[in-house]
């Protein structure tokens, strides 16, 4: 079976740029790309300049154009589009579950109607009921589509490791660097012998899995701004984070890493969710 990308589609240029992403990842991954788009009926907004009514009608004919712009791209792989009705991140997680989803990529900035279901709460809504691989864009975001340099911020929280293998997939897809990020937070040796640990262990399974990877060590009590400026300092194309992340006091009120993150990070962002059982890269 084919690996399967959903994409969060509803027309605005922010959500055909995440197309565009996604089409990129589906070239290198084999992947079948399928495009979402969710009606709210209770919106009673007018969307696309077009009656309530005709609205469906209208998204089939602008989804039937973009299967027409970028289906050669993909090859043998398909180009494909689902019509919902209802939340859209809920439709969105549940699409992905019923597909099988290998990862989400959507836009964080909508049409005119849509605005406030996709910007901020909406993106970090989907980012946190999903436990697939999501990537966020952000309004605006005109990262270069061929990834060769990914951030992958390591700090002390038990699952900042859950991260690497789908990190190292998508470095293996592009060929890639990785650039491991040492996040010291504190002075308390303890914590940071974890994280020393913990980045050892990295090293190690990309030095297995033959992925390139270069170290940063940074002291910063600010880690969502650290990472975003290292990351535009290296040009990169990525950031690789999880949606459990280290707290720090410094940080609570702002909200969490991966809300900070997708709001306001200027590279697109790839977001995993943190499981119960990590996957052991001591080995």
């Amino acid at each position: 079976m084919n690996k399967t990308i959903l994409v969060g589609i509803d027309f605005s240029d922010c959500s055909i740029n995440a197309l565009e992403h996604a089409i990129t990842i589906a070239e290198k991954a084999s992947a079948d790309v399928v495009m979402i788009w969710v009606n709210r009926p209770e919106s009673g907004k007018e969307i696309f300049r077009v009656d309530q009514e005709n609205i469906v009608g209208e998204v089939i004919n602008r989804f039937n154009k973009l299967v027409d712009t970028y289906k050669k791209a993909l090859g043998k792989n398909s180009l494909s589009y689902l019509v919902k009705a209802g939340k859209v991140y809920q439709e969105i997680v549940n699409t992905a579950e019923e597909l099988d989803a290998f990862i989400i990529i959507v836009g964080t900035h909508g049409s005119s109607g849509f605005e406030e279901f996709w910007i901020g709460s909406n993106a970090n809504r989907i980012v946190a009921a999903t436990e697939r691989p999501i990537i966020t864009i952000r309004d605006g975001v005109d990262a270069s589509r061929t990834i060769s340099n990914i951030v992958l911020p390591i700090d002390s929280s038990l699952e900042t490791r859950q991260k690497v293998p789908i990190t190292s997939l998508i470095a293996k897809y592009f060929d890639a660097k990785i650039h491991i990020l040492v996040m010291h937070t504190t002075t308390i040796e303890e914590v940071r012998q974890r994280v020393d640990d913990y980045v050892l262990q990295v090293e190690r399974y990309f030095y297995e899995n033959q992925i390139e990877y270069i170290k940063k060590i940074i002291e910063t009590n600010q880690i969502a701004d650290a990472t975003v400026e290292y990351a535009v300092s290296i040009n990169a194309n990525l950031i690789s984070i999880m949606d459990e992340q280290e707290r720090i006091p410094s940080n609570l009120w702002l909200g969490t890493f991966a809300q900070q993150m997708v709001n306001h990070s200027p590279v697109p962002v790839l977001c995993v969710h943190a499981r119960d059982l990590i996957a052991d890269l001591s080995r």
